[in-house]
């Protein structure tokens, strides 16, 4: 009884769902068609001149053909962005954190300093490697907390 009864509700569910599906479509269609039969806006047609042969148009007049301008000396142009130094990011890096001394400094406190700063932005990835660079060169070390220092001097 109660698979009768879900199976009948599903019919009319589906049926309810075809009608709806019918009327949007023939809605849809209508307006199609309204906009179909509206003239179309004046424009500003060429009139087509005798058709050449095979039915063709005749061919447009190409532009004139444009002046050559005058090449830029490579002292008119700009310069090319120049490309930093190799090894510039662990630097960039060590110099932040030597001027923030004393306490450890995260990533992102790296970052922001270097924006600030120096005007460099660098990669929270080009940080961590330049990091890492340091920290084989024995220059910095990690504390516990995520943070970064500078190695203390060793004395001999």
């Amino acid at each position: 009884m109660a698979k009768t009864a879900m199976n009948q509700l599903e019919d009319q569910v589906e049926l309810i769902r075809r009608e709806a599906y019918a009327t949007g479509y023939a809605a849809a269609m209508r307006a199609i068609r309204e906009i179909a039969a509206r003239p179309a806006p004046a424009e500003k047609r060429p009139t087509p001149a005798a058709p050449t042969p095979r039915g063709r148009l005749p061919r447009q007049p190409q532009p004139a053909p444009r002046k050559a301008q005058a090449r830029q000396t490579p002292a008119d142009s700009k310069p090319a962005a120049k490309r930093p130094e190799r090894g510039s990011n662990a630097r960039f890096v060590e110099e932040v954190l030597r001027a923030l001394a004393p306490q450890a400094v995260r990533p992102g406190e790296i970052r922001a300093a270097l924006q600030r700063d120096k005007g460099v932005s660098l990669a929270y990835t080009s940080i961590r490697h330049a990091l890492g660079q340091l920290e084989g060169r024995k220059a910095v070390r990690q504390d516990g907390n995520g943070g970064w220092r500078i190695a203390p001097e060793k004395t001999s």
